[in-house]
């Protein structure tokens, strides 16, 4: 025989509630978000790259990032637009020959630039080497005081305004003439070859070029906003299937796009049925608004976000890219 609970010591006047009569239900009966099918499966040692994509589960990050592959996929057969937005780390930490692989294959139709990425670009098709020690020099006042990146940069400033051109064309140019020993690294050559659009978007003060002695910010000012008019023709190529990528960067080119969004509309061209895609380590305010959400909203097209590192992610998404359009 069970001795009767003891009577509760609480002080309070509340008591917990009595579940016993809580109506509960089959499981069979209730509609799940995951089910057997949706499940991802362990990969072969030997399997190819088609069969690893295959193994994935049907899930979330998963199934965003099959989206995004194929959103690229059915613009180059429908011959529209995609822009890959690039922030410096995307180039320094190694990423630029898959942005030129698939830049070759035809799958991405222009880039955009903040200045960062076109220094490591530059330095990496001039000595194979970028990306300099901050903690190391800005003590002594070193740090951004390399020669040949300021001097070659405002050069091409200088160019891109004589000639009428865009700073992302002009540096292109610039090293194609001089025929850098790594050129066959650098995105922004092997653009310019191909006459793919380069635009390179400046915020006056940010780039270690600004402060070298031949800096011009005349010249600055007139190549950067070139290129942001030119941005403004390119994005209005993404209506009805285009692609816009924005990868590493968390406030200039979400910031820059947006302003070309809302000129292109405001101008008076149709700019609906697109989609756009930010990659990065952390989801920030400016790209998930100003990228992912604003632009798409109102039934415009389909914003997708996709969170890791760049060196892991990037060269996962140029892979479905490739590999699912099989």
């Amino acid at each position: 025989m069970t001795s009767a609970a003891p009577p509760p010591k609480s002080r309070y006047a509340e008591r917990p509630l009595d579940l016993a009569g809580l109506h509960t239900y089959p499981l069979a009966e209730r509609p799940s978000k995951v089910t057997a099918a949706d499940l991802a499966r362990p990969c072969p040692p030997d399997a190819s790259l088609r069969e690893f994509f295959a193994t994935l589960p049907n899930l979330l990050a998963a199934n965003e990032l099959r989206a995004a592959a194929t959103a690229v996929r059915q613009a180059r057969q429908q011959r529209r637009a995609v822009i890959a937005g690039l922030g410096g780390h995307v180039i320094k930490c190694g990423l630029g020959p898959v942005f030129i692989h698939l830049m070759a294959q035809g799958y991405v139709t222009a880039f955009a630039c903040n200045g960062s990425s076109a220094i490591h670009d530059f330095e990496i098709a001039l000595a194979g080497a970028t990306s300099e020690d901050v903690d190391a020099t800005l003590g002594s006042g070193a740090f951004g005081g390399a020669e040949e990146t300021g001097r070659g940069l405002n050069a091409a400033c200088a160019a891109a305004a004589a000639d009428g051109i865009g700073l992302g064309e002009a540096v292109g140019r610039q090293l194609d003439e001089l025929r850098p020993p790594y050129a066959a690294q650098s995105l922004l050559v092997q653009a310019y070859r191909r006459s793919v659009p380069v635009t390179v978007h400046v915020a006056v003060g940010t780039d270690i070029t600004h402060i070298h002695p031949t800096a011009d910010g005349a010249h600055i000012g007139a190549a950067t906003y070139h290129d942001f008019r030119l941005l403004c023709a390119l994005v209005r190529e993404l209506h009805d299937g285009g692609v816009y990528l924005n990868v590493g960067s968390a406030v200039i080119l979400p910031e820059v796009f947006l302003k070309a969004v809302t000129t292109v509309r405001n101008l008076g061209y149709p700019l609906t049925n697109f989609t756009t895609v930010n990659f990065d380590f952390i989801q920030h305010y400016r790209p998930l608004t100003n990228v992912v959400r604003r632009p798409v909203a109102g039934g415009a097209g389909r914003g997708i976000a996709l969170t890791g590192h760049h060196e892991l992610l990037i060269p996962l998404f140029a892979a479905a890219v490739q590999v699912l359009d099989e």
